[in-house]
């Protein structure tokens, strides 16, 4: 089988090319906007701690439901049409979310957003698969780099206009981005009248899916993603309050400090797949993300005024987990159905594990009145990379396992 000629990237298939940045963009602006006004909303709402939870909460366990109905969707609406949809539910969950009136509806918005932004996650790939077979590669490159510009601009604007204008205002802003993605979809959706291609997303077969339960590599990288997870839904949540208690700075320069905690995902996004596939690092660089995490968190319990910014820089590093296991889904495995099986085990999974920790941690910081115990609890999540790496690190296939234990895969 020959792969398709590459061709211009524009050529007769612009209005895919800008639509996908414009989705990757929106999926990660409407997850990191919401944190660092905090401390605005509260002026006008009351936030208790478990509405902050749950909030942090709601990424993870939307990204795990509607990322296993995704493929049902897809095959009832169609690719384009799905796409534009889930948009225009972004924007529209986002606008809700702005003119909230209480903290129950505050809430209400963010899932609704973060249901839609679960559902147009998968579809990213298969976009890119329709529209460029033949840069599949550059494209993926180009739409993780969007996505991770996209988590750390949010946070270093949203006190500034807050300041400026309103919470409100600077809440909904990013509505504007999602509306305007929806367009380029609605054309795309128009123009193509059947779909003669199979199914875009796949389901993972019930027996090979089964089979990931008993395979101990499969959960090795289940609890590495659900540790990258936790991190970052856990720090997106709580991470400027928590600047604000423990390292005396002003709202904006935590906001500014978690767009830096974003930003650290970009070097990592470009650099990680590379090692990990052409260099095999993929031991040095589980060992790197344990390390730089925990020296982050040592230092905003020891020192958090001293060198806030290195913490948090440093603590931005070990997401560099995420970007790894995306690649080695596909390294770690030797069929077209393990892959497919070993992708939906892994995120679902994982995504589900990470959804106790905002919540949790809002929780123990209530109790505690303090954040000592939170972090230590973070540093115990990381902790568990290690075990997970030692596992991971081996060049072996979920399908090699399964046929070490049980026989013919």
């Amino acid at each position: 089988m020959t792969s398709s000629p590459a061709r211009p990237l524009w050529r007769g298939r612009a209005l895919a090319l800008v639509g996908i940045v414009l989705v990757a963009f929106s999926l990660r602006s409407a997850v990191a906007s919401l944190s660092p006004l905090f401390d605005h909303i509260q002026e006008d709402l009351d936030l208790p701690a478990a509405v902050v939870g749950l909030i942090g909460t709601a990424p993870p366990v939307c990204f795990a439901v509607f990322g296993l109905l995704a493929p049902a969707f897809e095959r009832r609406f169609g690719l384009e049409r799905l796409t534009a949809v889930a948009i225009a539910v972004v924007a529209v969950g986002l606008v809700a979310r702005s003119l909230a009136p209480n903290a129950l509806m505050l809430l209400a918005g963010t899932a609704v957003v973060f249901a839609a932004v679960g559902t147009a996650n998968i579809l990213l790939p298969p976009l890119v698969k329709r529209y460029f077979p033949d840069r599949i590669g550059l494209m993926t490159t180009i739409f993780s780099t969007t996505m991770a510009v996209s988590t750390f601009i949010p946070p270093l604007v949203a006190v500034p206009l807050a300041d400026a204008a309103d919470w409100r205002v600077s809440l909904g802003l990013w509505a504007v981005f999602a509306l305007v993605a929806v367009l380029p979809w609605v054309g795309l959706a128009a123009r193509r009248r059947a779909d003669a291609d199979p199914d875009e997303i796949e389901q993972p077969s019930p027996r090979v899916f089964g089979r990931m339960w008993q395979v101990p590599l499969a959960w090795a990288l289940l609890v590495a993603f659900a540790v990258s997870s936790t991190v970052a839904y856990t720090s997106f949540a709580w991470m400027p309050k928590m600047l604000v208690d423990i390292a005396g700075v002003e709202p904006a320069t935590a906001g500014a400090l978690l767009s830096l905690f974003g930003f650290m995902g970009l070097p990592a996004s470009l650099i990680v797949p590379f090692l990990v596939v052409r260099a095999g690092a993929t031991r040095i660089l589980f060992g790197a993300a344990v390390v730089f995490g925990l020296s982050g968190i040592a230092g905003l319990l020891f020192a958090p005024t001293a060198a806030t910014w290195l913490w948090v820089a440093l603590l931005g590093l070990a997401p560099l987990l995420f970007p790894m296991i995306l690649v080695l889904l596909g390294l770690r495995t030797r069929t077209h159905e393990g892959a497919v099986a070993l992708s939906g085990f892994v995120q679902s999974g994982g995504y589900a594990i990470a959804a106790f920790f905002p919540l949790g941690i809002g929780i123990l910081h209530d109790a505690t009145d303090a954040w000592t115990a939170p972090l230590i609890v973070l540093a115990v999540v990381i902790s568990a990379a290690i075990p997970a790496g030692v596992i991971v690190a081996r060049s072996r296939t979920i399908e090699e396992d399964w046929e070490r234990r049980h026989g013919t895969w």
